[in-house]
C-alpha cells in the first residue's frame, strides 16, 4: 500500500498543460485553505485595527525574505543545478553544498540584525503606527514573523533540488500546509497567546512547509551540508545571475511597503481590506497564471539552453493562450459577481456589510490585473530560461516607479477632487463608506502591473516576433465570449435575485453561483461556435488523465 502510494507521488509528467492542470488543482486546495484563513480572520476581527497590524508586521519580514530567500529560488537555481549535474553529479552536489552555505549564512545574519532593527525601522515604514498604542504588538508580532523566511527559503532551496529530480506531489501540498499552520495560529494559538498567536501560526505553517520535503530529500542523500569554504567563483555566478532577480521581487516589495504605509495613514481597516481583496483576486492568479508558468519553465529552460528557439516559442504560444483562455472569463466573473465572492468567503462576525460593500469594490479594481500578472509570471520565467534577468529587473523598477506615482496622484486628486470621488464612489456603489480612498491603491496597483506586461510582451516580441500573432485570435474570442457572458450572468443575478433568500450566506453563495454557471455555460457555446481551438485542447486533456502525471513544483515568492 505505501509503495503504491509513493508511486503515485512519483509520477512523470506527459505534457504541459497536463502538468499545469494537475498542479492547479493542488493550487486551488491551497487557495480554498486559503480562502478560510481569510474567513476566520474576517470572522473573529473583521476589517479592524488587529488585522491591520498583523499584515502589517509582515512588511520587513516579507522584505527580507524576497532580498535574501528568493536568491537561491527555483528560478535561478534550476538551470544552474541542471547544468552542474548534468554535467558532473560529485561537482554538481559540492554546488548544491556552497549555494546553501552561503545563502544560510547570510539570512541568518541579516535576520539576527533586523530583530534589533525593528523598532526603528517600523515608524518609517508604517508611519501611520506612530503613536498607536499597538505599535509594541507590531514591533513584537514582525520579530517573530522573521522565522519564517529562514524557514520558507530553505524550503524552496530543496524545491530546487527536487526539480532537477523530479516533481513530488509533497511538495505540491505544502502550501495547503502552510495555510494550515495561519489557520491553526487563528483557532488555537490567538485565544490562548492573543494576537502573537496569529505570529506563531505563520511559522508553524512556514515549518510545514519545508518539513514535508524533508524525508525524500533525506532518503536521497541530498540534504545540503554546511561548508565553510566555497568556491567564490561559482558563487559568484549564482548571485550575479540571481541579483536582478532579486532586485525585481524587492521592488515589488518595496511597492507593497509604499501602499501598505499608505493605507496606514487612511481610515482604520483599510489596511485589512487592501490585503483581502488583494488576496482574493490572487486566488486566480495562482491556479491559473502560476501553475502554467510553473509547468512551463523546466521545458522553457532546456529547449533555450539547446537552441531549439522554435519549440520555445511554441511553448510560450501555447502557455500564453491558455492563461488568457482560462483567465478572461475568471476576470469578468469576478468583477460581476464580486459582492457574492466577498459575502460568501468573508461575510461572517465582525466583517459587516460595510466591509463588505468596500473590500468587493476593492476586488473589482484588482481584478483588472489578473491576466497582467499571469502573464507578468510568464514572461520573467521565459526571460529566466534563457539567463536574462536584467530585463524583467528594468521593466519591473519601471512599473513599481509607476505605481508609486499613480498611488500619490490618485490618492491625491480622489482627496482634493469631488467629482473624482464621487464618480468612482457611485461607480463601485460605496457612496456614504469611510476609508473609499483605499480603492486608489488597488486602482495604481493595476495600471502599474499592465504597464508591466505590456513593457514585458513588447520586449518578448522584439526577440521573437513569431509570437504575437497566434495569441490575438485568442485574445479576441476569448474577450467576446467573456463579456457576453458577463452581460448574462448580470442578468441572471435579477432572476435568482427572485429565488433565493438574500438575507443569508447560502443564499447570497447560491444567486452568484446559479448566475455564473448559466454565464460560462452560454460563454461555453460561444467558444464552440467560435471553433476555439483552446476549448478542445482542454476537453483532450480532461481525457487523456491528467491526474496521472506528476507535480512541478511552485516556489512561494512572499510570506
Amino acid at each position: 500500500m505505501v509503495e503504491r502510494l509513493l508511486s503515485f507521488f512519483h509520477r512523470e509528467v506527459s505534457g504541459l498543460h497536463e502538468a499545469a492542470y494537475l498542479l492547479a488543482f493542488f493550487a486551488f486546495l491551497a487557495q480554498l485553505l486559503a480562502l478560510v484563513r481569510d474567513r476566520l480572520f474576517a470572522f473573529y476581527f473583521g476589517a479592524g485595527n488587529v488585522l491591520d497590524v498583523y499584515y502589517a508586521a509582515f512588511r520587513i519580514p516579507d522584505f527580507i525574505f524576497v532580498t535574501i530567500a528568493t536568491t537561491v529560488s527555483i528560478s535561478v537555481l534550476v538551470p544552474f543545478f541542471i547544468e552542474k549535474m548534468e554535467k558532473d553529479k560529485e561537482a554538481g552536489r559540492a554546488f548544491i553544498d556552497q549555494t546553501f552555505s552561503v545563502f544560510f549564512f547570510a539570512i541568518v545574519v541579516v535576520s539576527t540584525v533586523s530583530f534589533f532593527l525593528i523598532p526603528w525601522l517600523t515608524p518609517i515604514v508604517l508611519p501611520g503606527f506612530v503613536g498607536n498604542a499597538a505599535m509594541p504588538e507590531l514591533i513584537t508580532l514582525s520579530r517573530i514573523l522573521l522565522l519564517s523566511p529562514l524557514f520558507l527559503g530553505f524550503s524552496n532551496f530543496l524545491a530546487s533540488i527536487t526539480q532537477i529530480h523530479n516533481r513530488f506531489f509533497l511538495y505540491a501540498l505544502s502550501p495547503v500546509l502552510y495555510n494550515l499552520g495561519i489557520v491553526f495560529g487563528i483557532i488555537v494559538l490567538y485565544p490562548m497567546i492573543g494576537v502573537y498567536g496569529l505570529g506563531w501560526g505563520v511559522v508553524i505553517g512556514a515549518v510545514l512547509h519545508l518539513g514535508i520535503q524533508v524525508p525524500y530529500i533525506v532518503s536521497q542523500r541530498l540534504l545540503p551540508r554546511m561548508l565553510f569554504r566555497v568556491d567564490v567563483k561559482a558563487i559568484r555566478q549564482v548571485v550575479l545571475t540571481s541579483l536582478p532577480r532579486t532586485l525585481t521581487l524587492s521592488s515589488n516589495q518595496i511597492v507593497l511597503f509604499f501602499l501598505t504605509a499608505l493605507a496606514s495613514l487612511m481610515a482604520t481597516g483599510s489596511i485589512s481590506v487592501f490585503n483581502f481583496s488583494n488576496n482574493l483576486q490572487s486566488v486566480p492568479l495562482s491556479i491559473i497564471g502560476v501553475s502554467y508558468a510553473t509547468a512551463a519553465f523546466p521545458t522553457l529552460s532546456r529547449l533555450f539552453s539547446n537552441g531549439d528557439m522554435k519549440r520555445f516559442v511554441e511553448q510560450m504560444v501555447a502557455s500564453t493562450k491558455h492563461i488568457i483562455f482560462w483567465s478572461m472569463p475568471v476576470m469578468v466573473l469576478f468583477i460581476v459577481l464580486r459582492a457574492q465572492i466577498v459575502r460568501t468567503v468573508l461575510g461572517a462576525g465582525h466583517f459587516d456589510w460595510s466591509d463588505t460593500r468596500l473590500t468587493a469594490a476593492a476586488l473589482a479594481v484588482f481584478t483588472l490585473s489578473i491576466i497582467p500578472q499571469s502573464l507578468i509570471t510568464l514572461f520573467v520565467r521565459a526571460f529566466y530560461s534563457g539567463g536574462k534577468t536584467l530585463k524583467p529587473l528594468l521593466i519591473n523598477i519601471f512599473s513599481s516607479v509607476s505605481i508609486v506615482v499613480f498611488a500619490y496622484g490618485l490618492v491625491w486628486v480622489f482627496d482634493h477632487w469631488y467629482g473624482f470621488k464621487s464618480f468612482f464612489e457611485v461607480l463601485f456603489k460605496v457612496e456614504g463608506l469611510s476609508g473609499t480612498s483605499v480603492l486608489m491603491l488597488a486602482l495604481a496597483y493595476s495600471l502599474g502591473v499592465c504597464i508591466n506586461t505590456i513593457a514585458h510582451w513588447w520586449a518578448f516580441h522584439r526577440e521573437f516576433s513569431a509570437f504575437s500573432r497566434p495569441v490575438f485570435r485568442t485574445l479576441f474570442q476569448t474577450f467576446s465570449a467573456s463579456v457576453l457572458m458577463g452581460f448574462v450572468t448580470y442578468k441572471s443575478l435579477d432572476v435568482f435575485d427572485q429565488v433565493f433568500p438574500l438575507d443569508t450566506t447560502f443564499g447570497v453563495f447560491m444567486q452568484g453561483f446559479c448566475s455564473g454557471v448559466v454565464g460560462i455555460a452560454f460563454c461555453l457555446l460561444v467558444l464552440k461556435a467560435l471553433k476555439s481551438e483552446e476549448l478542445e485542447q482542454v476537453w483532450k486533456t480532461l481525457h487523456a488523465k491528467f491526474w496521472k502525471t506528476e507535480v512541478l513544483v511552485p516556489e512561494i515568492e512572499q510570506l
